[in-house]
């Protein structure tokens, strides 16, 4: 498997690449190129690769490359001065769905001290949310499938716009947030609730963590699956973002709403979901 950015530069200078197509092989298919030597005076083309030296296209220190056991002898300066022209328009597509934003870890921002009516219907705002994600999920599935709201995220960003780049640039963000943030914040609020132990806190955290994850995709409103119902023009899990970039973690037992904050993930403030769905504002 290829690494985005790939591309085909002839020996004419001439670069043939396509957004989400990010493998050699398909794209001498797609512009018809044939090359059928391995003797370096006659090669007509060279197979390019510039992708994150360090995995990450958030924060990404790109890596020029030749993909191959053979370098044509015509290759120059010049050669991978047009690839690298071609690499810049790639990274204007690419950087007009991915967002690159600093990573948010909740739990190492200042602690909230009292949670804000405000905050409160945020909370109000995701229960609904998700209820909403799981029921499209379930109704499209025919089953529970687990964290909904993740599986949303998921599924929008893989049937929208990324064909192949999803292996290179969906693992490379999943797993930058996944492990910066995920792995901590699941253990720290697993210890604050170890009282309740039912599965649906793991499949809350997991949507919390989800959504989040999705808000570093910008998609149209229509490509984000299984949220037609929900009233919003933007990104449908916003208010989930908005209490975690704030240092506030939803959590729910099946029952009950819980937001944890500060190291400890430490339970700020609770509800049973029935009060929840009542809170307006005053």
């Amino acid at each position: 498997m290829c690494n985005a950015f790939s591309c085909i530069v002839t020996k004419d200078k001439k670069v043939y690449w396509k957004f989400a197509m990010d493998s050699h092989d398909e794209i001498i298919k797609e512009f018809k190129l044939e090359d059928n030597t391995d003797n370096q005076e006659q090669m007509q083309f060279a197979r390019v690769e510039i992708s994150p030296k360090n995995n990450d296209y958030l924060k990404p220190r790109w890596q020029f490359k030749i993909d191959e056991t053979i370098t044509p002898e015509w290759f120059s300066p010049a050669h991978k001065q047009k690839c690298i022209e071609a690499h810049k328009e790639y990274k204007k597509q690419l950087y007009s769905i991915l967002i690159r934003k600093k990573i948010i870890h909740p739990f190492k921002l200042k602690s909230v001290k009292k949670v804000t009516l405000k905050q409160k219907l945020l909370l109000k705002e995701w229960d609904s949310v998700r209820n909403s994600v799981e029921t499209s999920v379930r109704t499209s599935v025919g089953s529970s499938v687990g964290s909904s709201v993740r599986d949303s995220v998921r599924d929008s960003v893989r049937n929208s716009v990324w064909d192949s780049v999803w292996d290179s640039v969906w693992d490379s963000v999943e797993t930058s947030v996944r492990d910066s943030v995920w792995y901590s914040v699941r253990d720290s609020v697993w210890d604050s609730v170890r009282n309740s132990v039912e599965s649906s806190v793991w499949d809350s955290v997991w949507d919390s963590a989800g959504g989040y994850f999705g808000s570093f995709f910008k998609l149209e409103r229509k490509q984000w699956k299984y949220t037609k119902k929900i009233k919003t023009k933007g990104y449908p899990f916003q208010s989930v973002v908005d209490l975690w970039e704030q240092g506030l973690v939803p959590s729910f037992d099946g029952a009950t709403w819980r937001l944890h904050t500060g190291k400890k993930a430490k339970i700020i403030f609770e509800i049973k979901a029935t009060e929840l769905r009542k809170l307006k504002v005053n």
